[in-house]
C-alpha cells in the first residue's frame, strides 16, 4: 500500500489507543519500509523494473527478506512490543507500535504481488494477492476507499481529508499506463525509486501529523 495510506491507519490506532502520541502509530506504520528504503540503498535488498515502468506493476519488488518477511516484520513487532510494554513500563505505546508494524505487512499483503517471502533465506513460498500488477484500478480505488475509510473512523477534520485525498491522487498514474508520471523515469533507477518512497514517506507521515 502506498505511504499515505500506511500514515492513515496509525489514524485507527491513535483512535482506538488514545492515549498515545500520534507520534507512535505514525512510526510504526512505516518503520518496516524505512528498513525497506534503507537496505535499497544500501544495496543489501534490490528492486527491478521493466524496461519500461509505466505503472506500478512494471516495478518489482525482487528481494526484500529482511524488510518484508513474514517472520521478520510479525518479529519485529512482538520485540517492540515486550521491550516498549514490558521493559520501559510503556504499555499502550507498546501495543501500538505493534499493531502498526504488523499493519503494515496486512495491508501489502493485500496489494503486493506474491514478493513478500516467509521469512530471510526463504526463497518460497511468497504472499500477496497481486491487485496492483493484475487490477491496478482495483487498487487505487481500495487505496482511496481505505485512507477515507480510516478518516471517517477518526472523525478528522476537513484539512486531514483533503491531504489524503490529495496524496492518493498524486499517485494515480501509478495505477494508470495511460497517465505519464514520475514513474516514467523509474526504468532501471532502483535508488530513485528509494528516494521518492522516502520522500513520499516523510512527507505523508509529517503532513498527517500535523493535521491529526
Amino acid at each position: 500500500m502506498f505511504a499515505i495510506n500506511h500514515a492513515a491507519t496509525a489514524l485507527i490506532i491513535k483512535k482506538e489507543i488514545a492515549d498515545v502520541p500520534i507520534i507512535w502509530p505514525l512510526i510504526s506504520v512505516q518503520f518496516m519500509e524505512m528498513v525497506w528504503v534503507s537496505l535499497n540503498l544500501l544495496g543489501v535488498e534490490q528492486t527491478t523494473t521493466e524496461k519500461e515502468v509505466r505503472y506500478v506493476g512494471d516495478v518489482h519488488l525482487s528481494y526484500m527478506p529482511f524488510s518484508h518477511s513474514v517472520v521478520t516484520m510479525l518479529g519485529v513487532a512482538l520485540l517492540a512490543w515486550l521491550v516498549i510494554s514490558n521493559g520501559l513500563g510503556l504499555t499502550a505505546i507498546g501495543l501500538a507500535v505493534g499493531i502498526g508494524i504488523v499493519s503494515h505487512l496486512v495491508l501489502d499483503l493485500i496489494t503486493h504481488s506474491d514478493d513478500i517471502v516467509l521469512a530471510p533465506f526463504f526463497k518460497s513460498p511468497k504472499f500477496g494477492l497481486g491487485l496492483y500488477a493484475k487490477y491496478p484500478m482495483t487498487a487505487f480505488i481500495l487505496e482511496i476507499g481505505y485512507g477515507i475509510a480510516c478518516w471517517w473512523i477518526y472523525k478528522g477534520g476537513w484539512a486531514l481529508l483533503a491531504t489524503i485525498i490529495i496524496c492518493n491522487l498524486a499517485n494515480f498514474s501509478m495505477f494508470s499506463r495511460a497517465v505519464p508520471g514520475i514513474e516514467r523515469h523509474m526504468a532501471n533507477r532502483p535508488s530513485l525509486i528509494a528516494a521518492v518512497i522516502l520522500a513520499q514517506i516523510l512527507v505523508t507521515l509529517t503532513l498527517v501529523g500535523i493535521f491529526s
